[in-house]
């Protein structure tokens, strides 16, 4: 069975041609097809979710321009182009849903310049069915970034009260791929403090911080060990940090090949998809490229 594509989302704009060049390194990791993709926005008054092909993608100047940028660096066979009219979000989250991977810049060219994040990247990070990668522009700096080991190095949080399998495989295999080590950040809350008091005033709970950080670092090493069975080639590195998970992961990032983030799942009283905080920080001030993984399908 051929490998699912991988899809580079492009409008014109630097920041995607930057991706076009990630998801190409992907597709030859993977040994996979690249499929490149032009959403052209129709107008604002037209009816939201309907789809049109366009007539010939040869004919589209956005798709050109990504055929001249690969030009003898690929098989012209290896790589579909895709041209479609509608709303960027909706229709390459759409596009998702037989590929192996969509990749997109942090922001394209319908965006306003002060924003970090374009609406198109939110929406498909958030609604599509497969991994997305989002691709932040060059030169993003983290203050107080820790000093790091060189070497190739992808980063992955691990939420030890809700870990996902499909987080952690993807993270795994993104690191054998790459022939990295994997750095695990497994953050806690610290300090930990209860309301209490007639003021409703926080208040330290008197726990021990260094058995908190051990049974984190021990249901850590539980949740890791059957992805280790399966990949013996990464060398991994799980931390057990205090205090914001998000941040810990954007100090992580500099430097790493990628950080890998989850989505919230789905719950009864929620039913649509959602971000969540941490993701969204990760998403905003990350200086590596970052993948959002959708999370594992429920239990029958």
């Amino acid at each position: 069975m051929s490998a699912l594509p991988v899809i580079a989302a492009v409008d014109g704009s630097d920041d995607s041609l930057r991706a076009l060049d990630w998801a190409l390194g992907a597709a030859r990791g993977r040994g996979a097809p690249l499929r490149v993709a032009h959403v052209r926005q129709y107008a604002p008054w037209a009816q939201v979710g309907e789809v049109a092909a366009l007539p010939d993608p040869a004919d589209d100047p956005v798709l050109a321009q990504a055929r001249a940028h690969l030009a003898g660096r690929t098989d012209p066979a290896d790589v579909e182009y895709v041209g479609l009219e509608g709303a960027p979000g909706p229709l390459l989250s759409e596009l998702g849903a037989d590929a192996g991977l969509l990749v997109l810049g942090s922001r394209g060219r319908g965006g306003f310049t002060s924003l970090l994040l374009g609406s198109s990247s939110l929406t498909v990070a958030r609604d599509a069915e497969c991994p997305v990668v989002v691709v932040p522009r060059p030169g993003r700096e983290v203050p107080d970034a820790p000093p790091v080991a060189p070497g190739p190095r992808v980063v992955v949080g691990l939420n030890t009260d809700s870990p996902d399998d499909a987080l952690l495989d993807f993270a795994f295999t993104e690191a054998a791929l790459r022939d990295a080590r994997l750095h695990v950040v497994a953050a806690y809350p610290w300090p930990v403090q209860i309301w209490a008091g007639a003021a409703g005033e926080l208040v330290p709970t008197g726990v021990d911080q260094d058995a908190v950080e051990n049974e984190t670092r021990t249901l850590t090493d539980g949740f890791l060990a059957p992805h280790r069975a399966r990949h013996p080639e990464v060398t991994v590195e799980p931390v057990a940090a205090p205090g914001d998970a998000a941040g810990q992961l954007v100090a992580a990032s500099p430097g790493a090949e990628l950080t890998v983030v989850g989505r919230h799942r789905r719950r009864l009283l929620a039913p649509a998809r959602m971000m969540g905080s941490v993701t969204h920080a990760v998403l905003l001030h990350a200086a590596s490229p970052v993948a959002v993984v959708p999370p594992s399908p429920p239990q029958e």
